[in-house]
């Protein structure tokens, strides 16, 4: 079992920053990706972006989605059990609920959510023009 923890949302302006953080516990050396999805009001749960953990050690391993590379930057703390999501350049179609998550699966699409095992409850992101 894994839990994950997320704070660090809230509103900015278009151009601005925001970090999001999700703190693991339980089985967090048995955690094998972690990523970060949002969804939109009305529409699908989407990949933002995912790191590979090795077990709880990371490789430095990222994936993006093309909508945000170059302007997200995913992050894993081994010693805080932690992963961080830092937005810059953030545009009012960022605006989301932002979940993270968390699975021990090593193969398949690491960017589907429907592969992944354990969720954060979700933080909003609202980016204003």
């Amino acid at each position: 079992q894994v839990q994950l923890v997320e704070s660090g949302g809230g509103s900015v302006q278009a151009g601005g920053s925001l970090r999001v953080s999700c703190a693991a516990s339980g089985n967090t050396y048995s955690i094998r990706y972690m990523a970060w999805f949002r969804q939109a009001p009305g529409k699908e749960r989407d990949g933002v972006a995912r790191v590979n953990t090795a077990g709880g050690t990371a490789d430095g391993t990222t994936e993006y989605a093309d909508s945000v590379k170059g302007r997200f930057t995913i992050s894993w703390d081994n010693a805080e059990n932690t992963v961080y999501l830092q937005m810059t350049s953030l545009k009012p179609e960022d605006s989301a609920m932002y979940y993270c998550a968390a699975r021990h699966l090593p193969w398949g699409n690491t960017m589907s959510p429907a592969s992944y095992t354990y969720w954060g409850q979700g933080t909003q992101v609202t980016v204003s023009s």
